[in-house]
């Protein structure tokens, strides 16, 4: 009979209730995994309606509901950022890629240029979301994201036919400060950038956040209201937007698409 007073019998019993909880942890990771994966699919994705304005901010959606919308009105796209050119549909389920994996895999990334937005790298591949109406593409969804006051700022942004018009954005994941930086998430302020246009009239990235208040959209198209007290998220946002709107972020495809390139 074994001796459960010594000290190998209590270092055999550590060890083997350490293997026993392994194993049974890497079951769990290995089973719950898909559901994990389809779980983020479904924030993402809905995310995306809310840019568009399809639904609310703030609405619950199961899984069905996102696909038929999804079924009827998006079609997910791959881009190359490099070249701005929309890749052909059988190079990838858009849908199921993942851009954070790819952004952080050196063999599907680079390493992006210096830049006050923060993004230290690309993903080779792009997704863009071509929201449509009776056929033809209403919005174009794009993803941005960038540094914030304490973390990675991620967002979409809808733009309309012309590449150019803000329709929607909204910002799911941040750590910004709650009642200040953090009410970039706030619907009245997103709001405040239907109708702003992301580029200038020679072209540029132009959008940005001001101090105080901006005129109206018709005759202040480029400025957005800051936020009171949150100068560094409102740096932030201008910087992250500038940036993926510009030549090394979706500026090359946004081009393309304005001169008509949409297959």
């Amino acid at each position: 009979m074994a001796n459960i007073n010594s000290t190998r019998y209590t270092i055999l019993f550590a060890a083997t209730v350490c293997v026993i909880c392994a194993a049974l942890v890497s079951v769990a990771a290995v089973s719950l995994k898909p559901s994990q994966q389809a779980n983020a699919r479904l924030y993402m994705e809905k995310n995306v309606l809310v840019a568009a304005g399809l639904v609310p901010q703030g609405r619950r959606m199961t899984v069905p509901e996102v696909q038929a919308y999804f079924d009827r009105d998006i079609r997910a796209r791959l881009v190359d950022l490099r070249s701005g050119e929309l890749l052909p549909e059988d190079r990838g389920d858009a849908r199921r890629y993942d851009q954070r994996a790819a952004r952080n895999d050196p063999a599907t990334s680079h390493a992006a240029p210096g830049n006050p937005a923060g993004v230290r790298r690309l993903p080779n591949q792009g997704i863009v979301y071509f929201v449509l109406k009776e056929g033809q593409v209403d919005q174009v969804v794009v993803p941005v994201e960038g540094l914030g006051m304490w973390g990675t700022i991620y967002g979409f942004l809808s733009l309309a036919p012309d590449a150019n018009t803000v329709r929607g954005l909204t910002y799911y994941e941040h750590r910004e400060t709650p009642g200040l930086g953090a009410e970039i998430s706030n619907p009245d302020w997103l709001a405040l950038w239907t109708g702003r246009k992301g580029y200038d009239d020679t072209g540029a990235a132009a959008v940005r956040v001001v101090k105080g208040q901006a005129g109206a959209p018709d005759v202040d198209p480029n400025h957005i209201d800051g936020l009171s007290g949150a100068t560094i998220t409102g740096n932030a946002v201008t910087h992250l937007m500038q940036f993926w709107l510009g030549e090394h972020g979706y500026g090359k495809f946004l081009q393309r698409f304005r001169e008509g390139a949409r297959s």
